[in-house]
């Protein structure tokens, strides 16, 4: 169900969304420039104005960012082009995946390429790495970092220090091409 809020004379639209895996409140803005704010099942829903009155100077920084790079970002892209472009995403995926785990040091039990909205990778603790097939756009550098940073995961499933020093061993120069793939997100 879409709501409204008003915040400094500027309106924001706005859906809840309940989850029972959610541990606490969250506000995502897509590339669409749609607001959605996700909470726990047992957190009351009043608590939401509050929330967006809170987080409204970052969620008018993103709606503003969605607005202006519309026709950049990848909202206009279809099923279509998914289904069009899996196969050279798992391709890009693979070569990484070789040059990155030459030695078996990653314990991988599948490579999928899915078409997600909010994330370019994930993976699982029994060792499944998702890749949104997005990757086929970037460039080279950033493709690599998403695949090392899931890769990482395999090893250390959190974001701890232990974490970044393992990503900084396999890219070095990661926190620069992260910065930069802030900015497409």
């Amino acid at each position: 169900m879409s709501r409204r809020i008003k915040i400094n004379n500027r309106e924001i639209d706005y859906k809840i969304r309940k989850s029972q895996r959610a541990k606490r409140l969250r506000v995502a803005v897509y590339c669409d420039a749609s607001v959605v704010v996700t909470l726990p099942i047992a957190v009351d829903e009043n608590i939401v104005e509050k929330f967006l009155r809170e987080k409204a100077n970052w969620v008018f920084e993103k709606i503003n960012y969605f607005n202006k790079h519309k026709n950049k970002t990848f909202n206009n892209l279809s099923e279509d082009d998914f289904l069009k472009k899996k196969d050279k995403a798992y391709k890009i995926v693979k070569s990484i995946v070789r040059k990155h785990n030459s030695d078996d040091e990653f314990k991988i039990n599948s490579i999928k390429i899915k078409n997600q909205k909010t994330r370019w990778g994930s993976c699982s603790k029994k060792g499944n790495i998702n890749i949104n097939y997005k990757i086929v756009y970037l460039q080279k550098k950033m493709a690599e970092y998403i695949v090392v940073h899931e890769l990482c995961h395999l090893k250390e499933f959190n974001h701890s220090n232990k974490f970044w020093k393992l990503v900084s061993n396999k890219m070095p120069d990661y926190l620069d091409i992260r910065r930069e793939l802030k900015i497409i997100k």
